[in-house]
């Protein structure tokens, strides 16, 4: 059975939220239909002619692409042009395509986790705060029966978590009383004459995110017809998600040596640096794509370095000026999430034992020569 294209974007979505993107980006269904099954998926980071050449070559269904091949509202779409040529390719061989941009930079095992685990920077921390997660307590009543039951769901549906502390509960046993009216079929009871249940009291955190599969976990595991449960919304906050990472190098190394592994970590021929080769850095920050106007969030978060793309000139000088050293490793290191998403959606897919696939888009889209 092959999933449908909403089941397949689902289960993209629960690695990168819409909600993560920040304001006015450009992500989600551009071209085409989720409504039909999807038996390939390709992903790729940009939508070129050589993309859709190969996604027409190999059957694929869906695109899931990194950046947007719609930037802004379309006056025409006159097929003469290239773009129009590219969305008239893509239209006549039914392929949809699926945009996800700062969402996936920001998610935890998005772009930028991903070039923070190539050069193997630890304890982690986000440059720009995007999002910051809301909580809500849960709070439900079940039959002792039940009691262990509904709690693992609880848990494997994501609730319970603190920190770095999961599975956090706290139960209270009691005694509930309902009366069953015409028309039930309660689980304890009789229509029309007073209950007294053994029951316990249980409450959890929830986050915004997953509240909707944590309560259809609890409908799932829960004996009653009606259950009754209460979501609480929260003051404290939740995890803090945003652009870019800061973290401690390994060991130190001179700039010299990072800017070989990051050669090595990102595939990358050749990249532009700035700063004294021999000094030594330990702490590091990357940022996926366009990097420039966080310079100043790495020297804030303790970077000794920020690894990114397109850097220009003037901000170049003022980083120099600060002491702040700089490896630009070009716009399309972003490619590293390629391979990624479509290893994470194979998992997600084989998981449900759906038969549709996804594969790392080929062709290269990198739109320099290195001479």
């Amino acid at each position: 059975m092959f999933a449908k294209g909403q089941t397949v974007i689902q289960m993209f979505e629960k690695l990168a939220p819409k909600h993560y993107a920040v304001p006015d980006d450009k992500i989600g269904l551009q071209l085409g239909t989720l409504q039909k099954e999807i038996k390939k998926i390709l992903v790729a980071l940009d939508v070129t002619d050589e993309v859709v050449d190969e996604a027409i070559r190999t059957g694929t269904d869906l695109i899931i692409a990194h950046h947007a091949i719609i930037f802004r509202p379309l006056a025409h779409l006159q097929t003469d042009t290239p773009a129009g040529r590219l969305y008239e390719k893509l239209i006549k061989n039914d392929i949809a395509v699926y945009i996800a941009h700062t969402n996936l930079d920001v998610a935890e095992g998005g772009i930028n986790d991903l070039m923070a685990e190539a050069l193997g920077l630890k304890d982690l921390v986000p440059l720009d705060e995007v999002h910051t997660e809301k909580l809500s307590k849960l709070v439900v009543f079940v039959p002792e029966s039940h009691h262990e039951k509904v709690l693992q769901a609880l848990f494997q549906a994501g609730a319970g978590w603190i920190g770095d502390y999961s599975h956090c509960s706290f139960n209270i046993s009691g005694t509930g009383t309902f009366m069953p009216r015409e028309g039930t079929k309660p689980f304890l009871g009789e229509q029309g004459k007073l209950e007294r249940a053994d029951e316990v009291r249980v409450e959890t955190i929830v986050p915004a995110g997953i509240q909707r599969a944590v309560v259809q976990a609890l409908l799932k595991a829960h004996p009653y017809e009606e259950v009754a449960y209460d979501l609480y919304p929260m003051d404290l906050k939740g995890r803090t998600f945003g652009l870019g990472r800061a973290g401690k190098l390994p060991e130190p190394l001179t700039l010299r040596e990072l800017v070989e592994a990051a050669k090595q970590a990102f595939d990358v021929p050749t990249v532009r640096v700035v700063g004294d080769l021999d000094r030594t850095v330990r702490k590091a920050a990357v940022l996926g794509g366009s990097g420039g106007r966080y310079v100043r969030s790495a020297m804030f978060a303790g970077a000794d370095v920020l690894v990114t793309g397109d850097i220009d000139y003037h901000t170049a000088h003022d980083a120099l000026a600060a002491g702040m050293c700089l490896i630009d490793v070009g716009h399309n290191v972003e490619k590293i999430m390629k391979r990624a998403v479509a290893d994470y959606m194979n998992r997600a897919l084989a998981e449900k034992k759906y038969e549709t696939v996804a594969a790392a888009s080929e062709p290269s889209t990198e739109p320099f020569q290195f001479v």
